[in-house]
């Protein structure tokens, strides 16, 4: 092992809250990965099978309830309002190709409380309402494009090169329109597709602390419950299935569609929702929960995302629960340790919720962590179930090279690259053809 490798497993160690599981190292060694079963996502808990379509809305909901009772927790509860104010027009920006709005989104009548806000990029030239993209962004709109009338994102933010700690900073302005960052976004190639993009920063739904963190007011547990946790009855701290940091940001991205049905000049019904690791998750989560997302495309989501748990491979159960306990509910720490025999579900069947809707998996193989062999496995264990509902299925092909497309089929498929972590120019040109087949755009 790597003396740096040696050195961050225990600085992690160290790093951890007492009340969290025993850290255990992740495997990268395949002749090392225990035997498991995957669970039937056709066949109910009791045993019985799902002998037609008909039966599908029934199992879905149960796989759902696995997952908010031992995994995601519960779905927060429905606002009590949303109400918008769009308190910016540019009605030619982005060199004249664009309608430009800012949002502002609170959840209660007086619009007090928490509040999000959504930057949308309309394609200015579209003969009818644009098809919409939807995803969660790390530190501000304002990274998104270097315009200077967006305001920098004033919540607590992920600390980073350019950021003044916790703090974003305008030096990060449009940093995801150069070429050279690992994620980007090709706003003028996706306004030209046809797409509407529209995001928000993922801080301001709720705050995602590192758990390094010394600092008691900002540790994960209460630090990552606050934002729109305080919308939400206080935590029963007696329960072990409280909403999550993901649940809410899964929350937030229904909240952008609501939005997004409001508009109308956006389709809300031709509605993409995506996100990168972390806020892949997010948006796989979301489009597994609500039913109105129509394409869901998760990025390089990592271990509680895409990849098979019960491989054990990469970033695993007990890493999940030690670094990251807000963003998994108390139950899934039962499973931090020999999860290829204690769990009894598995990814494939979060994946297998999203059907009959379109999903389209997207890796990386760079990085071990990452599990991407995983994600192409658990594609295939949730494939079944597209076909057994008419919806076209995931090509039966072997574990695809980098780049390759024989893996994307036409409701459900499987797609991987090499290089860095991030949404790439590959990653966004990969989701939109995926899209146009869904929606029959023909170009």
């Amino acid at each position: 092992m790597k003396t740096t490798t040696l050195f961050f497993f225990c600085a992690v160690a160290m790093a951890l809250p007492a009340a969290t599981a025993t850290y255990r190292q992740p495997n990268y060694d395949e002749s090392k990965i225990h035997p498991y079963t995957l669970e039937d996502p056709l066949t109910f808990i009791d045993g019985t099978k799902v002998k037609s379509p008909a039966d599908w809305p029934r199992r879905r909901a149960e796989i759902l309830d696995i997952f908010a009772r031992e995994m995601y927790g519960q779905p927060p509860p429905a606002p009590e309002a949303v109400v918008t104010e769009v308190w910016d027009v540019k009605k030619k920006a982005l060199a004249g190709y664009c309608i430009r709005k800012q949002v502002k989104m609170w959840f209660k009548k007086d619009k007090t409380g928490p509040c999000i806000n959504w930057i949308v990029f309309i394609p200015r030239h579209a003969k009818a309402p644009s098809p919409v993209i939807l995803f969660l962004n790390y530190r501000g709109n304002h990274e998104l494009v270097p315009n200077t009338d967006i305001p920098v994102q004033q919540a607590w933010t992920r600390s980073g090169p350019k950021t003044d700690g916790n703090k974003s900073s305008a030096r990060t302005r449009g940093v995801m329109c150069d070429p050279n960052s690992n994620s980007i976004l090709p706003i003028g190639m996706l306004l030209a597709r046809g797409y509407a993009v529209m995001s928000a920063c993922y801080c301001e739904v709720s705050p995602d602390p590192s758990f390094k963190e010394r600092d008691p007011a900002f540790r994960q547990d209460p630090f990552a419950y606050t934002g729109v946790f305080d919308l939400w009855p206080k935590r029963d701290e007696s329960r072990d299935d409280n909403p999550t940091a993901l649940g809410a940001w899964a929350w937030a991205l229904s909240r952008g569609l609501d939005y997004a049905e409001t508009d109308p000049l956006l389709d809300a019904k031709r509605s993409v929702v995506t996100g990168c690791s972390r806020l892949g998750k997010a948006a796989l989560l979301a489009a597994a929960r609500d039913e109105r997302f129509a394409v869901c495309v998760p990025n390089q989501t990592g271990g509680g995302g895409a990849p098979l748990a019960k491989r054990d491979y990469g970033e695993n159960t007990s890493t999940e629960n030690t670094m990251f306990t807000h963003w998994y509910c108390k139950a899934y720490r039962k499973y931090a340790d020999r999860p290829w025999e204690t769990l009894d579900f598995d990814q494939h069947l979060l994946l297998a919720a999203v059907a009959p809707r379109a999903l389209l998996v997207e890796g990386f193989d760079t990085s071990k962590w990452m599990h991407t062999k995983g994600e192409y496995l658990a594609c295939r264990a949730a494939a079944p179930v597209w076909a057994f509902l008419g919806r076209g299925t995931m090509p039966d092909v072997p574990y695809p090279d980098n780049y390759s497309t024989a893996g994307i089929g036409e409701s459900f498929g499987y797609v991987r690259r090499s290089e860095q972590h991030g949404i790439a120019a590959h990653d966004w040109m990969w989701m939109i053809d995926f899209a146009d087949r869904e929606f029959g755009i023909r170009r």
